[in-house]
């Protein structure tokens, strides 16, 4: 009796659904009445982690909160798009001379900043010209860069920059944030560190600030409405609200209570709370960051550092994948190299290290490693031990990845003793005195798009520089030193292809894993996309492109 009710309800609801089809089409002549397309309005409130300081492009390079409001307040001569490669933001176009010491650039017409008055080359020029006075407040690599480029305005909408010799990554540094002369030009640039402006900014960007909200003296948000005159065209979402938060467990739970619709950071500990949200849309973008091991191929006491296949078994005996579920709860990429996978550079055609203890022991006694006594595990070669100390900065994340790096190459016979160092002091007590001899290493490359990769693994650096592993190979040198000079994109693509050839046989150091980042946003807010990100702030890339709302319009599809 039962399966024969549900029989009868199951009949009269797919006659009452055919019914409702067929009464459509015979009032609407067989066509859909509506559809629909993205509409202006609506407010977008986004739970921002972190504080607010001071909205100001060449302020805010350590408060990542700012940046990321800076990102939609500022406009540069440029951004870059999910393959690192420049397009135009307030300029038109450029042109780069056969020397390639001159670049030329032309604005787009009709560009105003947000209170109206006209942006043009002045502006652009008084900008340069901040950083190149540099005060107590811009980085000295910096200033020391800007004061070896002369800029000359040609005009209202023209432009060059003069480098000193060629330069092909130089468009990697015309993303800088313009600052209006008319505002700010009587004054220094540590005048401007305490100015009202850095509370009341002017921008050409695609939002500008209306309202700042505080409580017993601390900003706790902050709105930003839409600019209609943003060169990119007028966004979609007329108001973004920030509210600000301490970290991702309380933003996360702002949204839980409806206080707000997207989230600036999922953490590993709200992941599984955030992914059991229907109705919120997670955005996974890899960051620009790498981790890997170096080896010091400059410390006679680790001679075998100097050995390629040593570093291949070191390599293969590391569980990446292990390392990234169990440590990073898998909120990162197995690395597979120095360049980024998703850049215009990359090599595609490489074979990615697989974890292989089983190989790497066997690479290990055709070099001569062989454990000799029944009651050692530790390879050794003539009196030689594979023994050495791995260093890694002191937090509870670098010690667990540490310590199973450690028991991998326990496992195939290497004696290693970890050494945990205060993360401030790592880079200088460490990598810059070459006072290790293996290292657990991150490097930062957020705002560099251009994926050159000598200041790393060049010779030159080798001594003083930034090549920590004192890698000498004179022939990726050469191509490095080639790549960073030709301004042919299609060369400098050929050059470091081979670049990554000879990385990926010799492994002057052990890529480990690019970190991600995880933005949510509500389902109610559509258009939203998120490429391989510069900085978190690039996640308002298509910020003008998304909507809240949407336009009923007439479909003549025809219903089949």
């Amino acid at each position: 009796m039962k399966k024969f009710k549900w029989q009868l309800i199951i009949i009269f609801l797919t006659g009452l659904i055919v019914g409702i089809l067929l009464l459509l089409e015979k009032g609407n002549g067989g066509t859909l009445p509506f559809g629909a397309n993205p509409a202006s309005g609506g407010i977008y409130t986004e739970a921002l982690i972190g504080q607010f300081q001071r909205l100001n492009p060449l302020l805010d390079h350590e408060n990542q909160a700012d940046m990321d409001v800076d990102r939609l307040i500022f406009s540069g001569l440029l951004k870059f798009d999910s393959r690192g490669l420049p397009v135009p933001d307030l300029a038109a176009g450029w042109s780069v001379s056969g020397s390639g010491t001159i670049y030329t650039f032309t604005l787009k017409d009709g560009l105003k900043w947000q209170d109206g008055r006209p942006l043009t080359s002045a502006d652009v020029v008084f900008t340069v010209q901040l950083m190149q006075s540099g005060g107590s407040v811009v980085a000295d690599d910096v200033k020391t860069f800007w004061n070896a480029i002369k800029v000359i305005r040609l005009d209202d909408t023209h432009l060059q920059f003069v480098l000193p010799e060629a330069y092909a990554p130089f468009l990697d540094h015309l993303t800088f944030g313009i600052l209006p002369e008319h505002l700010l030009g009587d004054q220094t640039i540590d005048a401007i560190v305490n100015s009202n402006f850095n509370l009341n900014p002017i921008g050409s960007g695609p939002y500008q600030l209306t309202s700042i909200e505080s409580e017993n003296n601390v900003i706790t948000g902050i709105t930003l409405t839409a600019f209609k005159d943003y060169a990119g065209g007028k966004p979609l979402i007329s108001q973004i609200v920030f509210k600000y938060y301490p970290d991702s467990a309380s933003a996360f739970k702002a949204y839980q209570d409806g206080m707000a619709q997207g989230v600036s950071q999922i953490t590993p500990d709200v992941l599984p709370a955030a992914l059991a949200q229907p109705d919120l849309s997670l955005y996974t973008s890899r960051l620009p960051e790498m981790s890997m091991v170096l080896l010091n191929q400059n410390d006679e006491s680790v001679k075998f550092f100097q050995e390629v296949d040593i570093r291949k078994a070191l390599y293969m005996a590391i569980d990446r994948t292990a390392i990234i579920k169990q440590v990073l709860d898998n909120q990162a990429i197995e690395a597979n190299g120095v360049i980024f996978p998703e850049s215009w550079a990359y090599l595609s055609s490489l074979t990615p290290t697989e974890y292989n203890p089983d190989q790497a022991i066997t690479l290990l006694k055709e070099a001569g490693y062989v454990i000799t006594g029944e009651q050692s595990s530790v390879r050794m070669k003539s009196d030689v031990a594979l023994k050495f100390v791995f260093s890694y900065p002191d937090d509870a994340t670098h010690k667990a990845i540490a310590e199973m790096i450690q028991k991998n190459w326990q496992a195939i016979g290497a004696d290693v003793t970890l050494e945990p160092v205060p993360a401030d002091l790592f880079i200088a007590d460490k990598l810059t005195a070459r006072a290790y001899q293996a290292a657990l290493v991150d490097l930062n490359l957020s705002s560099t798009p251009d994926p050159d990769p000598y200041p790393f693994w060049d010779q030159s650096e080798a001594s003083s520089g930034q090549n920590y592993s004192q890698w000498s190979n004179r022939v990726a040198s050469d191509i490095l030193e080639q790549a960073r000079t030709t301004t042919d994109l299609a060369e400098r693509t050929r050059l470091y292809h081979n670049f990554q050839a000879i990385f990926a046989q010799e492994l002057p150091a052990l890529p480990l894993y690019y970190p991600v980042y995880t933005y949510a946003v509500s389902s109610q807010v559509q258009g939203v996309t998120m490429g391989p990100l510069i900085d978190t702030g690039y996640r308002f890339d298509t910020v003008a492109s998304w909507y809240l709302n949407v336009q009923r319009v007439a479909d003549t599809t025809t219903t089949p």
